[in-house]
């Protein structure tokens, strides 16, 4: 783990107690911090004492006493309105940051050229990490891989000169990191979400953009208007490279005849692996996570002075692809059980309808996002019927009506069962099951992994079932 010893003698609030705040009060007290951690879970506290997290009702504490509040990511800071803790941080005139603001200044004191790689974007960025740790990997490098993916960051291996930290960050964690300074930042893109955090689409563009301002090179997806203005800036005060999925670029990587390419300034290309064949990386939304995690490798490891001399096609062929991420999970016959249960807004959802355009059996549905599904209207000819589950049921059917055949299941059970049947009496050549939600989990399901792990379940239970083992 990590020891944060830039606090090392001062006293500390942690707030939120899940599975990072957890690591972030262990990794300040061994870094010789004094904590005073809370949630505002009553089972939160409970758990977080019983493995020896120093509980203080912050609600009450002397801040003046504090030198920064550690706040969890899902907290927030503005938007719909402050939290109280910040409220009172702000008050006191104390710090508040987030545990990848610890990582950042560890780093910063004890090996600041430490390779360090992080990525956002709306939708790829989980992909594009795992793929950048697999390939970096395959290279037989050193990878520690988390943050807003896998494992909490202070629970990693510390910075090191051989040692490569890929770290995902949502723009949550972005506005609680006012020093981060990747050696490389990734930027993928940026499409409407979480404007109840952040209340407009240009404050959210703005936050996404502190990741690549601070970094040594930043790697900037340009497909969407958004992020080619990032990419300008970027350009317009330090070095930048760009990557695109719908245009060739010199320079820049860019998708050509199926072909991930990077050219120069003068235009000479070099082919370095095409993504034919890959089921772990179906799709256009795909062609983009892997130009970046392609840009990103190299341009790090030419920034470090070491050999970018690697096999591209065998990297991306062997990636075994994330779960919950358009899974291939099991086959029935000619049926195939497609597990996205990560995707949790309709921008995302799309990705999967484009991958598989006609005869989808969309199980759909759970606590909406602002604009529904409306979005997705034209790709509703591709899907055979449509299974509604969870609280959007009314407002999707009101979509859907006389435009999709669709179901109200209520339950991801019925909606398995009911999309499995019709599937069966299908005469396509390949039936697909798809669990897309477009929606967040929280009506039903903790969050996206325990609905798709839900959903896996279910699945093998079905009669002669082909199960897909995971990697």
């Amino acid at each position: 783990m990590i020891r944060a010893t830039s606090f090392q003698g001062k006293s500390v609030a942690v707030f939120g107690l899940g599975a990072s705040g957890t690591a972030t009060v262990r990794a300040l007290l061994e870094g010789g911090a004094s904590v005073a951690a809370w949630d505002d879970n009553e089972a939160g506290r409970t758990a977080a004492q019983q493995v020896g997290v120093p509980l203080v009702d912050l609600m009450t504490a002397n801040w003046s006493r504090f030198a920064a509040l550690v706040l969890a990511p899902g907290v927030p800071l503005t938007h719909p309105e402050a939290h109280w803790t910040v409220t009172k941080a702000r008050a006191a005139r104390v710090e508040i940051i987030g545990d990848v603001e610890l990582f950042a200044r560890e780093r910063a004191l004890s090996d600041p050229p430490a390779p360090f790689i992080a990525v956002t974007g709306t939708n790829g960025k989980s992909t594009t990490t795992a793929l950048i740790a697999h390939i970096l990997r395959f290279a037989g490098h050193d990878v520690q891989m988390g943050g807003n993916i896998g494992r909490a960051i202070l629970t990693l291996e510390p910075p090191a000169s051989d040692r490569f930290h890929v770290i995902e960050m949502s723009s949550f964690q972005i506005d609680l990191t006012p020093t981060l300074k990747p050696t490389i930042g990734v930027h993928l893109n940026v499409t409407p979400d979480h404007l109840d955090r952040h209340g407009t689409i240009e404050n959210y563009a703005a936050i996404k953009e502190r990741l690549v301002q601070g970094a040594d090179i930043a790697c900037i997806g340009i497909d969407d208007d958004l992020s080619l203005e990032i990419l300008k800036r970027k350009t317009a005060s330090g070095i930048a490279c760009a990557f695109s999925s719908e245009r060739g670029l010199a320079p820049g990587y860019s998708m050509i005849d199926g072909w991930l390419v990077c050219s120069n300034r003068e235009g000479l290309a070099v082919k370095l692996a095409t993504l034919n064949g890959i089921s772990t990386l179906r799709g256009k939304h795909n062609a983009q996570n892997a130009l970046a995690a392609v840009a990103a490798v190299r341009e790090c490891l030419h920034q470090l002075g070491m050999s970018a001399d690697i096999d591209w096609q065998s990297a991306l062929n062997s990636f075994p692809g994330l779960p919950h991420r358009m899974e291939e999970i099991a086959r029935l016959g000619q049926i195939l059980f497609i597990n996205d249960s990560k995707a949790t807004n309709a921008d995302s959802t799309e990705k999967a309808l484009l991958s598989f355009p006609q005869d989808v059996y969309w199980i759909v549905g759970g606590k909406a996002k602002d604009g529904g599904i409306d979005v997705l209207q034209p790709y509703f000819p591709g899907i055979a019927k449509a299974y509604l589950i969870g609280e959007s049921s009314d407002a999707f059917a009101a979509t859907l009506d006389a435009k999709v055949p669709y179901m109200r299941c209520g339950t991801l059970q019925s909606a398995v069962e009911a999309a499995t049947r019709d599937a069966q009496a299908s005469t396509a050549q390949q039936p697909v099951v798809l669990l897309s939600p477009a929606c967040a989990s929280y009506d039903q399901f903790k969050n996206f992994e325990v609905r798709g792990d839900a959903f896996r379940a279910l699945v093998a239970a079905l009669p002669g079932i082909a199960l897909r083992s995971r990697a």
